[in-house]
């Protein structure tokens, strides 16, 4: 059974930094291109991050509203990949979802990942 969890989320204030955690079970997370997504409340859900498959270059598309900021990383000899975020701001709440897509290439569009962790709750407020 695939099960991708993720942890990391919390209250933080403005300017202040998370890393978020997606550790994968029962799936080889560099055999995915991974992406992270974030819906606040209201809002449809959106692509942050993703990067290729670990086999494929190691090109990362960014949301224009996170470049800068945020970073993806892996760890392939923990199955987890990180989302390193930075200089958050107000308009950075919302749930954050890792999510693996079995092409080689990561993008930006929710329809191409089949796998998905539950969720992580990051606030970002003073």
């Amino acid at each position: 059974q695939v099960q991708l969890v993720e942890s990391g989320g919390g209250l933080v204030q403005p300017g202040g930094s998370l890393r978020l955690s997606c550790a994968a079970s029962g799936l080889r997370l560099d055999d995915y291109a991974i992406g992270w997504f974030r819906q606040a409340p209201g809002k449809e859900r959106e692509g942050v991050i993703c990067i290729n498959e670990a086999d494929a270059d190691d090109k990362t598309i960014y949301a224009d509203s996170v470049k800068g900021r945020f970073t993806i990383s892996r760890d392939n000899a923990k199955n987890t990949v990180y989302l390193q975020m930075n200089s958050l701001k107000p308009e950075d709440t919302a749930v954050y979802y890792c999510a693996a897509s079995p092409r080689r290439y990561g993008r930006t569009a929710i329809n191409e990942y089949d796998f998905w962790g539950q969720g992580t709750q990051v606030t970002v407020s003073s």
